[in-house]
């Protein structure tokens, strides 16, 4: 029985490399240069339309550049990707991916979401009709008024 897997789902492999960049230049190139609009992409379609990707965005610069550790924010993220896929814990713990490689790390959650189907830039609510999930309208409080 596996500590990462207590459900004992059958675990399969990333459908692309950790550092399988050329597939897909355009998304490696943001994610070098300014890899929170990745990890805001990602952490949308993960979150189900909960959260903004412009919201991911502003938390994971504001640890980044409060603390320089973003990675041990993202790599959170990386294990509840692979939970919700039964993806296999590769090449190593996720907290060490997202340390040693977070550039390739978030390049291969965004392929991996491209490879089942997402947009990832069109964000949930671009996906959510498509993959059988209601996109959630933003909560307004205090209701409808005249």
């Amino acid at each position: 029985m596996s500590l990462t897997n207590p459900s004992n789902v059958e675990e399969h492999p990333w459908s692309t490399g950790l550092c399988d960049c050329c597939g897909d230049i355009k998304s490696c190139c943001i994610t070098f240069w300014c890899p929170c609009i990745t990890f805001g992409q990602i952490l949308e379609i993960l979150d189900k339309g909960e959260t903004s990707c412009v919201m991911n965005c502003a938390i994971y610069t504001l640890i980044y550049l409060l603390t320089s550790c973003a990675c041990l924010y993202s790599c959170c993220y990386r294990t509840k990707l692979r939970r919700d896929f039964g993806l296999k814990e590769d090449p190593c713990n996720d907290c060490l991916v997202h340390c040693c490689c977070m550039y390739c790390a978030l390049c291969q959650e965004y392929r991996e979401l491209k490879s089942r189907g997402f947009n990832v830039e069109k964000g949930w609510a671009g996906n959510a009709s498509q993959h059988g999930e209601v996109a959630m309208a933003p909560k307004v409080e205090g209701g409808m008024r005249r």
